[in-house]
């Protein structure tokens, strides 16, 4: 049985939680925020490049289909709003990671484990795949926009 990615999360913040309070504990809020975002944002970089692999050719497309895992158990609700060969756009109107992080009391470290692999995800995926989001549900708006463009 395969995971989905949404309690995938679930289990790595509740391990996460744990280091967390000790390295806060020796090295202070800010030190150990710092490290625990390098880290997601190393893992989220393989994790692009682990899709970037089984990919017969890096498009958005293809992109837009791996995508497809982060929605499972309606993990994502999201709104597109334009998808063709250089664009991904879309808007992401429910975030079932962010109500998980709040009901685990890691509401605070939230962007860190999800928000911040974004981007990184792009870059592994695809150095020319860049991402463009202003707001997210995790940092208290509406709705999360997301707007993906693959350089030529």
């Amino acid at each position: 049985m395969t995971l989905s990615i949404l309690e995938q999360r679930r289990i790595e913040a509740a391990f996460a939680k744990g280091i967390f309070e000790e390295m806060t504990a020796a090295l202070g809020d800010a030190q150990a925020t710092e490290i625990l975002s390098r880290a997601i944002i190393k893992l989220a970089r393989a994790a692009g490049a682990t899709i970037a692999a089984d990919a017969p050719e890096r498009s958005i497309a293809h992109f837009a289909d791996a995508m497809e895992r982060w929605k499972l158990d309606d993990a994502l609700r999201i709104e597109v709003l334009r998808q063709d060969e250089t664009h991904f756009d879309f808007n992401v109107t429910r975030c079932r990671y962010a109500e998980s992080y709040r009901e685990m009391g890691l509401a605070k470290l939230g962007a860190v484990l999800s928000c911040n692999r974004d981007g990184a995800l792009c870059e592994g995926y695809d150095p020319k795949l860049k991402l463009e989001r202003t707001q997210t549900i995790m940092g208290g708006a509406t709705h999360c926009n997301f707007r993906y463009t693959l350089e030529a």
